[in-house]
């Protein structure tokens, strides 16, 4: 390994947010699934992109009661290859109610409530059992009930206390205040977070001194939609196309390469919809970004509010 690659056990997650169901709203995912989408060609789709994961040294894999089958489909992988060194994230707080339909009115469900909490780590154990290792409140945001509902954070501080540490995931341009609020919330003096996963790429990079905060702090963190949906890749700005170029990369690669090298250090979660979508995703891991790069990427940044009116209109597809 040279000096400019980045160990991918170390710094990579898989997700399978694109994979655990037929609809989501990732562009330049369409022709990369199987015809048709039905649920077992899914499945075999899944298993090859873990297996071509394993085996280039991703050993964390993030999933969610919301993405559909994706806990079923790693449940199975899991027990098919006996791996026993994989590190096993899972969220709850929406529910999956697309039943495997590509037009289904309304895809996802969310609700932070202690009953909701309850059914679904009962789901989630009844699947992955021990191998969970982060269970996260999908979506937080700073307005959300669960600050104030005492039985919900006492279920989670007590998850916390058995062994499985609790984190969270946050979206939306107020995610910088949803990071701060959370990690400040204790239940009899001790915090219910140990992590975080959040939305940063190069077009939404406002959560960015919040994480540095958490990572100073000693929190995990996590960045999700490291391409911004597929739009950093369908049509790259062209700064970051000519970057690509130079590093004879994709500009998925650079994208991500401009996560792994934030000083906070997060793990980046990629959302590969193939084999040949992971390989180049991880082509990211050997990419190394001097500092005059870095900054000409920073000025891809859009205002955060636009940013997510944008993401809002993206359709399932």
């Amino acid at each position: 390994m040279t000096d400019s690659e980045i160990p991918v056990g170390e710094r990579i997650a898989v997700g399978l947010a694109a994979l655990g169901r037929p609809a989501y709203i990732n562009l330049g995912r369409v022709d990369a699934l199987p015809p048709g989408r039905g649920f077992d060609a899914m499945r075999a789709a899944t298993h090859d992109v873990l297996d071509d994961a394993y085996r280039a040294g991703v050993r964390w894999i993030d999933v969610a009661r919301s993405y559909g089958s994706s806990e079923e489909f790693l449940a199975g992988w899991l027990a098919d290859r006996a791996h026993d060194d994989v590190t096993v994230s899972s969220k709850w707080g929406y529910r999956y109610v697309g039943e495997w339909k590509l037009d289904a009115d309304v895809h996802e469900v969310k609700e932070h409530t202690a009953a909701r909490f309850a059914e679904q780590w009962a789901e989630t154990v009844g699947l992955l059992g021990k191998a969970v290792s982060l269970y996260q409140v999908h979506s937080l945001t700073v307005d959300s009930p669960l600050f104030t509902d005492e039985r919900l954070t006492g279920a989670l501080a007590e998850l916390a206390a058995d062994g499985v540490p609790v984190g969270f995931s946050t979206s939306g341009p107020a995610q910088a205040d949803a990071v701060r609020r959370a990690f400040e919330l204790e239940v009899s003096g001790t915090p219910v977070f140990s992590a975080v996963q959040s939305t940063w790429n190069l077009l939404e990079p406002s959560v960015g001194p919040a994480l540095a905060e958490a990572h100073a702090a000693g929190k995990r963190v996590l960045v999700k939609e490291t391409v911004a949906n597929g739009r950093l890749v369908v049509e790259p700005p062209p700064v970051l196309a000519r970057i690509a170029r130079e590093h004879e990369a994709g500009p998925d690669a650079v994208a991500i390469a401009a996560v792994l090298a934030r000083e906070w250090r997060p793990v980046a979660v990629i959302g590969p919809s193939s084999t040949a979508q992971l390989a180049e995703n991880l082509l990211a891991t050997k990419v190394k970004l001097t500092a005059d790069e870095l900054a000409e990427l920073a000025g891809l940044a859009e205002e955060p509010a636009a940013y997510w009116r944008h993401r809002s209109c993206l359709g399932w597809h």
